[in-house]
């Protein structure tokens, strides 16, 4: 067969988000508004001695690092979409990101949790007006940071609403950013005006306990991603139905995964007793317009022999390496 033939069967497998190249850019000057504002809360919570407006400044940096993992993730993902190497292409990169996205949340939270509790075992003299000020000005950057990356993660396509875990992984970092500034300011205003300084202590525990909460919620839904377990088993039965519904058709396999934040792969195998073309099959699944890799295997039923039959008929040997399924025999898999 000629090599300008085989192209009428070839696809690309690059399923990446159409949206990368946005993700990307906002992504980047997310990076630079939090890296100044790091370096500003850090500062001041050293010299005017707030373990709030540190513990925003150490959540800054945690997610300075996350945000600079997911840039990397985008950038991975666009480079490498044809590299032949990743059989499904680099979909999963972003899904990639937002774990390390998670997991950075977690440590960073373990991290201020301790810290905080240390404070309120040996509490420390805090200058109210200048934290308040720092504090301020990091709640306006991240409430501008989180503006800009909302709803960026979230995508309706076809059947089922997707996300781009990498910008995701990128917004919570951001709205767990702004969380610690509120309470920071909070904190700050109540030691002020009540003197109650513990409350500088306690407000950096509830704030990782809330962080913490949210990073692994994002590692679960990340980690069902890199393991092809999300997709739910109403989504399965669709598909198994609209190949069911026409002729005698019956699913015997079914393999349903994410190859991209938008795009799905699925590999069946159908058994009937007058088995047509792959593309027949295919067409049958149009209507799931976020399929972007379909693969069909086709059996064709043979009917089981009698009793009396089977006595009579002379076994033929078999190799050790032959395989049966069942009483189907394979057809065509395109």
């Amino acid at each position: 067969m000629h090599q300008e033939q085989l192209k009428d069967w070839q696809h690309s497998h690059s399923f990446g988000n159409t949206d990368i190249p946005l993700g990307e850019r906002r992504t980047r000057w997310v990076i630079v508004l939090t890296l100044a504002t790091m370096v500003a809360e850090l500062y001041a919570g050293f010299v005017f001695n707030s373990m709030a407006l540190l513990a925003d400044g150490w959540h800054m940096a945690s997610h300075a690092a996350a945000l600079l993992v997911a840039a990397f993730a985008y950038r991975f993902a666009r480079r490498h979409a044809h590299d032949p190497r990743f059989s499904f292409g680099t979909g999963k990169v972003g899904a990639l990101g937002g774990f390390a996205s998670g997991v950075g949340l977690a440590i960073g939270a373990v991290l201020v949790c301790v810290e905080s509790i240390g404070r309120l075992i040996a509490p420390v003299q805090i200058q109210f007006d200048q934290a308040l000020i720092v504090a301020g000005v990091g709640l306006i950057v991240n409430l501008l940071s989180a503006g800009m990356l909302h709803d960026g993660g979230h995508h309706h396509h076809g059947h089922d609403q997707h996300h781009d875990h990498n910008l995701r992984g990128a917004y919570l970092h951001v709205v767990a950013d702004a969380l610690t500034s509120v309470f920071a300011i909070v904190a700050l205003l109540a030691g002020k005006y009540f003197g109650w300084s513990w409350m500088d202590g306690v407000t950096g525990v509830l704030a990782s306990v809330v962080v913490a909460r949210w990073s692994l919620g994002l590692i679960r839904d990340t980690g069902a991603v890199l393991l092809d377990a999300e997709v739910t088993e109403d989504r399965k039965t669709q598909i198994v139905e609209a190949i069911e519904s026409h002729g005698d058709n019956s699913v015997c396999d079914l393999h349903l995964f994410r190859v991209g934040p938008a795009h799905f792969g699925v590999i069946v195998s159908v058994v009937t007793h007058a088995p047509r073309e792959p593309s027949y099959y295919k067409q049958l699944l149009e209507t799931f317009d976020d399929l972007a890799h379909v693969t069909v295997e086709v059996h064709q039923c043979k009917p089981r022999a009698s009793a009396s039959e089977s006595t009579t008929r002379t076994p033929r040997p078999r190799s050790m390496s032959s395989r049966r399924q069942g009483d189907a025999e394979s057809s065509e898999v395109v």
